[in-house]
């Protein structure tokens, strides 16, 4: 039996895996628990890694390092850079930049790391069975699109910083925490893919917005992860 690996950053958005989830038991290493169960005819530890890429880094390694996961899958909330997306919509990351890594000083584009590149790519498999598994949602209650998310270590709140990254890595949403996911699982040769709920747009005051539909984005990452994997 295929195993993944589900990571999320907020206790909102685990809850919500959590729910669809059968046979539960956990367990505790380090500071971090780890939900390990089935959803379907997988395995899946799922564990709430904290937000921003640091934790983010640290939660992916622990967990390959102690769970020997075939794939992983970095669900959450993210701000809308793409004007066609509303609250409530889904982005599937295809590719994944961390904005706010700049070493521009010695001739490398923004965004770029050293033995990794610019861009991240998420498992074109995955991609491929999370696209059938969109096909099986009613799409009039929301948009799903795959495209580029961009990760940074700043609650993006500012219209002129989101038109920024936008331009400059045409993202679709911004977030804190799946490219570094992906730099590890890149690393160590982890199959990966990071599925993101729009919960907010950056205007200033888009806080608000956040808490107020977080519940909400996280409810559709879990609805297509139980599509994707009962299919």
């Amino acid at each position: 039996m295929k195993k993944f690996g589900i990571i999320a950053a907020m206790q909102e958005e685990m809850q919500e895996i959590q729910k669809i989830m059968d046979n539960v038991k956990e367990t505790k290493i380090y500071d971090l628990n780890f939900i390990i169960g089935e959803i379907s005819n997988y395995k899946v530890v799922l564990v709430e890694a904290g937000i921003g890429k640091v934790n983010a880094a640290r939660t992916t390694q622990i967990l390959i390092d102690n769970f020997e996961v075939d794939a992983i899958i970095n669900v959450g909330s993210a701000a809308a850079s793409n004007e066609k997306l509303n609250i409530g919509d889904i982005v599937i990351a295809n590719k994944l930049v961390q904005h706010d890594f700049d070493i521009t000083a010695f001739g490398h584009p923004k965004g770029y790391i050293s033995n990794v590149g610019q861009y991240l790519e998420s498992d074109k498999e995955l991609v491929i069975n999370i696209e059938k598994a969109i096909k099986k949602i009613d799409n009039n209650k929301f948009k799903t699109i795959i495209g580029t998310i961009a990760s940074g270590d700043i609650f993006c709140t500012e219209i002129n910083m989101k038109d920024k990254i936008k331009s400059k890595f045409n993202a679709d949403a911004i977030e804190m925490e799946g490219a570094a996911i992906a730099q590890v699982c890149k690393l160590d040769n982890i199959p990966f893919i990071v599925i993101r709920g729009i919960s907010d747009s950056p205007n200033g005051n888009n806080k608000v917005t956040f808490e107020e539909y977080l519940e909400q984005a996280s409810q559709r990452c879990a609805e297509l992860i139980e599509i994707f994997m009962k299919n």
